[in-house]
């Protein structure tokens, strides 16, 4: 049974699209028609047809940077629950970070997860670990990650330490072309830290995190890059490529902004937690366990210049940093609280309410952060809105305000600081893999 979507406002930021039309698909889930400014798409016997009413056809969301914690802590998340969450939030594919336990630092990690997310609703890329076990001390095999089709890899929820090892990464990934996502921290200035380290975290009597870590890593990242760009690698390999994680502080935004200026082949991203909130709104909350995370929320001064890399186009992706946890591991005092929030299904509504509603970016340039440029950051295939491309669809209502509520959640877990947080724009469903999903 073909599928038509009617009267949607098709909004595509790799065709420089945004316009009222239609797209018919085959029962294929390939594209068999769209039209625009006025055509029209007859609908046949048999058809399933959707009238959207100028509601958002959008390409397919997709995250960079999720954690589904199978194996080893389905307490928390599975692939199946994950990908629930997913699609609550509208997305149809994610990247998952390989911190798992086991670590996923070898083939066997990645043939696991591909088994196990046959047949799940949406697309599950695997990000392999930077280092065996994620210890920074040896590489992983990022020869046989390529011949599986991994396109990069990550130590997230640590960084390499050594700047000799973290030399032999770049070197490595750019062999193979893999993408280098890098959790910035220096562990010896964080190592027992809950929150940002000031005045905040004096007041309340927790230990800090200096923002400075962050950058220092990324500085000295940046510098290898370019040492190695200069004096080792002259062409003969592919330019590295370096992706940092959940950027927090501005001085951080300073450093990539600087570097893409130099020509280096620099990305990162923000979650919609560090553009939204602030230590601020950790010391107000009665329980703060779920306003403990890494990095931690920074001062109002680092959040307004997060908004303002996402508003010059420093800041290329937003991704949630989804990350589950169970109910006693947030409902503790905050200095045995584990670190991170869910956020696949508030992330659509808070990019909207936050920077399409306050001016910050346009609906387009939301599209652009939350899908085609995390695609193109991991390499993955452009979504065209073309007859016989594959259809992979977020359909969006960016008028519709809600409140955040338990029955909103795919997720198994519920450690989110935006419960109750009324919030306009979110996803109605999605099509992929020549399946329609409506909420």
């Amino acid at each position: 049974m073909s599928t038509l979507f009617l009267n949607a406002r098709l909004l595509n930021p790799a065709e420089n699209l945004d316009t009222v039309g239609s797209i018919k698909i085959g029962d294929d889930g390939l594209i068999d028609a769209v039209a625009t400014g006025g055509e029209s798409i007859t609908a046949q016997a048999g058809d399933n047809v959707i009238d959207l009413a100028g509601k958002v056809l959008a390409p397919g969301l997709f995250d960079m940077h999720c954690h589904f914690r199978e194996p080893g802590q389905e307490y928390k998340e599975t692939l199946e629950t994950g990908s629930a969450a997913a699609v609550a939030g509208g997305f149809t594919g994610v990247a998952l970070m390989p911190n798992t336990r086991p670590v996923i630092d070898s083939p066997l990690g990645v043939a696991y997860i591909r088994h196990h997310s046959a047949g799940l609703p949406i697309d599950l890329e695997v990000i392999g670990a930077m280092t065996a076990e994620s210890r920074g001390e040896a590489l992983a095999p990022y020869g046989k990650y390529a011949s599986y089709g991994i396109k990069a890899v990550s130590d997230d929820g640590t960084a390499i330490q050594s700047s000799q090892i973290m030399r032999l990464a770049i070197e490595y990934a750019a062999n193979f072309d893999l993408l280098l996502i890098q959790h910035a921290e220096d562990k010896h200035l964080t190592a027992g830290g809950i929150m940002n380290d000031g005045v905040v975290s004096a007041m309340l009597g927790l230990k800090g995190i200096p923002e400075v870590a962050e950058p220092i890593m990324i500085a000295r990242d940046l510098q290898l890059i370019a040492w190695l760009k200069k004096h080792k690698l002259n062409g003969a390999v592919a330019e590295p490529r370096y992706h940092v994680a959940h950027i927090s502080t501005a001085e951080s935004v300073a450093l990539v902004r600087k570097a893409k200026a130099a020509g280096l082949k620099v990305t990162c991203e923000v979650t919609p937690h560090h553009f939204t909130l602030t230590e601020r709104d950790l010391a107000n909350a009665i329980e703060k366990g779920n306003f403990i995370m890494k990095p931690p929320l920074a001062s109002v001064e680092n959040r307004d210049a997060l908004i303002e890399g996402l508003r010059d186009g420093t800041i290329d992706a937003i991704a949630t940093d989804h990350a589950p946890h169970a109910k006693h591991e947030k409902e503790c005092p905050p200095d045995q609280a584990a670190f991170g929030i869910i956020g696949l299904e508030t992330s659509l509504g808070l990019t909207i309410t936050e920077l399409v509603d306050k001016g910050v970016i346009t609906l387009s340039q939301a599209i652009e952060l939350l899908s085609t440029n995390p695609r193109r950051i991991m390499g993955l295939e452009t979504i065209l809105f073309q007859a016989d491309h594959k259809a992979n669809l977020t359909i969006i209502d960016p008028d519709c305000e809600w409140r955040v509520s338990e029955s909103d959640f795919g997720s198994k877990s519920r450690n989110t600081p935006f419960m109750g947080r009324k919030l306009k724009g979110r996803a109605l469903g999605i099509y992929h893999n020549g399946k329609l999903i409506m909420r």
